[in-house]
């Protein structure tokens, strides 16, 4: 999909910095290096699927961005070191990861295997510790977000252990802002119901109508709206801010009640009243 890579003046709040994005060549994560690009950011592409990789790097260099990918899987410690070795190699330097990769179950704690336990903490969780660790070799100064989930906060029945590990995220962030400062500062930004094929692909258009009418906003998010926030958390414009979590669900959040909603849907098209 193209993007607008129209820059202020001096090339964009990125101009010059390489922007390390994780799980990037789709949804969220996608989002995210193109929003970088705009910004005028020398970005590299990451994942495990090649072709995909390949054409959200096309894109953004069709657009007038800069960009590479590198293959790599983040459940294997020596990919990730590869990675982000690669990337300083690419670029000279490196100035923010977007810590992003991440896969989802649908069991309950009392019926999680090992297997399932292994495959979400090793892709969601070890592999943001690894990157941010290797990564931290290279910047004198920067900035690391860490996209984690409206799970840490609240959650539901049968998504474990995918739930736990969104609030270790939380935590993973405090302990290195706390580690990494004064030069380096890590925030998370935890999304809430985002249009990605991941979670919207198959959904049936009530049930979607459905989903925007429950968010104060009107509507479920979009991977730029995510993107925005991890940019400017990653921005001077953040630069008093480290240890934090932003979450970022459209208002679901401060909801208690769903059945004493209005519709939301509904008003965002009769626009303003």
């Amino acid at each position: 999909m193209p993007f607008d890579v129209t820059l202020p003046d001096g090339g964009g709040r990125f101009a010059n910095q390489t922007v390390l994005v994780t799980g990037s060549t789709r949804g969220i994560g996608e989002g995210i290096a193109k929003r970088f690009a705009r910004e005028g950011a020398n970005v590299v592409v990451t994942g495990r699927t090649v072709e995909a990789g390949e054409a959200t790097v096309a894109e953004i260099r069709d657009e007038g961005g800069e960009a590479v990918f590198v293959e790599a899987d983040m459940r294997d410690p020596d990919d990730i070191a590869t990675l982000v070795e690669a990337t300083a190699e690419a670029y000279d330097g490196l100035d923010v990861l977007v810590n992003n990769a991440g896969v989802e179950t649908n069991t309950a704690a009392d019926e999680a295997t090992m297997d399932d336990w292994a495959f979400v903490l090793e892709t969601d969780f070890r592999s943001y510790w690894l990157c941010a660790k290797h990564a931290r070799e290279y910047m004198d100064e920067g900035a690391i977000v860490n996209v984690s989930s409206n799970h840490a906060f609240l959650t539901m029945p049968a998504m474990f252990p995918y739930n736990a590990v969104k609030a270790g995220i939380n935590g993973m962030t405090r302990a290195m802002a706390l580690d990494f400062g004064p030069h380096v500062r890590v925030n998370t930004v935890n999304p809430g119901w985002v249009a990605i094929d991941r979670t919207t692909g198959e959904m049936d258009p009530e049930y979607r109508e459905h989903l925007d009418a429950i968010h104060p906003v009107g509507r479920v998010g979009k991977p730029e709206d995510v993107a925005g926030v991890v940019a400017f958390l990653a921005s001077d414009d953040a630069a008093f801010m480290t240890g934090e979590s932003v979450l970022v669900d459209g208002g679901r959040s401060q909801v208690m009640q769903d059945d004493m909603l209005p519709d939301y849907g509904a008003r965002r098209e009769r626009g303003p009243e």
